[in-house]
């Protein structure tokens, strides 16, 4: 009995060797990052996995070595203590050691969180290039606001040049996600989230949506291709040359559910991007949210308008003060 259990655990640990053997280095795209963000986010799994390795490694290493010790056997020579209950070294060691690394890793965890935030800015010489990305049912659309065009699942930008992508949904949330050049970032209806990204080599890399949301989910995919300054402009030239406008009736049947094909558009109706983040806003609400960001720009131009209101508020109070004070002195001056 014994040797047909341990003949099929042999098996299992092979055909488990076996599977992961088929994985070719292509699925591991997150550890090949093209990117600062993507580096730094693979910096902090690297890290992780050590610091929780520090606990798991030794753990599974002392199973073994247990089981097979203390196993049932003729002539065992292990110590019999059944009265045995506690040891205050054993209990130090085996909740000091993983505190201390909870501890550190918490630590770490927060400095990236807050260093990794993804609608802070990149340090760079070069302005970045906002591009607007709704995602659709299923498809992706983006546009260029700076140069005036648009794309469908397909977006191109220069290399070693932040991007400042401006995420919404047209229909179901979804999650925008460029492997290879940082973490993904939700795309949801009525909102407007920023993600900074930057790819430092040219390349071809893999998009997608990463949040299931219906039938053509898995086809929801897209190329990021990062390319040389010249050979970007040039490409914005071509399009604006040789491919037809996006017009509002052209987006509405583009937002119909459906796959599409690569589209290339000349021009797109202006404030597309802003219609489509506040179609669901009910007549009387406040508005869409802004996140990431965006709503920061926003608080600090309310705040302004009503400082100026305040002191204009000020200021008539200010007046009228003087203005009563003067017809009291005048009307004293008359009775006398």
């Amino acid at each position: 009995m014994r040797r047909k259990i341990r003949t099929l655990a042999t098996g299992l640990f092979l055909a488990m060797v076996l599977l992961i053997s088929g994985c070719s280095s292509e699925q591991y795209i997150v550890l090949d990052p093209k990117g600062p963000i993507g580096e730094s986010q693979k910096d902090l799994i690297i890290i992780s996995t050590l610091l929780c390795a520090v606990i798991i490694v030794p753990v599974l290493i002392l199973t073994a070595i247990i089981v097979w010790r203390y196993r049932d056997r003729p002539g065992r020579k292990a110590a019999y203590a059944p009265e045995w209950e506690h040891s205050t070294k054993l209990e130090v060691t085996w909740w000091a050691i993983p505190i201390v690394i909870i501890v550190t890793l918490a630590i770490i965890t927060g400095i990236y969180t807050y260093k990794l935030e993804p609608s802070k800015p990149l340090a760079s010489e070069k302005e970045p290039i906002t591009i607007q990305v709704t995602s659709m049912d299923w498809k992706w659309l983006f546009k260029y606001p700076g140069e005036n065009i648009a794309t469908v699942n397909y977006v191109k930008f220069p290399e070693d040049t932040p991007i400042r992508f401006q995420l919404t949904s047209d229909t179901a949330m979804n999650s925008f996600w460029i492997p290879q050049l940082g973490g993904q970032l939700y795309s949801m209806s009525g909102m407007a989230m920023t993600l900074y990204l930057q790819a430092d080599e040219q390349g071809s890399y893999y998009g997608s949506g990463a949040n299931f949301n219906g039938m053509d989910f898995a086809q929801m995919t897209f190329d990021a291709d990062a390319v040389s300054q010249e050979e970007y402009d040039a490409w914005v030239q071509e399009v604006k040359s040789s491919s037809p406008a996006l017009t509002m009736e052209g987006y509405e049947a583009l937002a119909k559910p459906g796959r599409s094909d690569v589209q290339l558009f000349s021009s797109f109706p202006e404030g597309l991007f802003e219609h489509i983040v506040t179609q669901y806003v009910e007549e009387g609400s406040s508005g869409a949210h802004s996140h990431h960001g965006a709503q920061a720009e926003s608080d600090e131009e309310e705040a302004d308008e009503e400082a100026h209101h305040d002191h204009s508020e000020a200021s008539a109070d200010t007046q009228a003060t003087d203005a009563s004070e003067a017809n009291h002195d005048h009307a004293g001056h008359a009775g006398h």
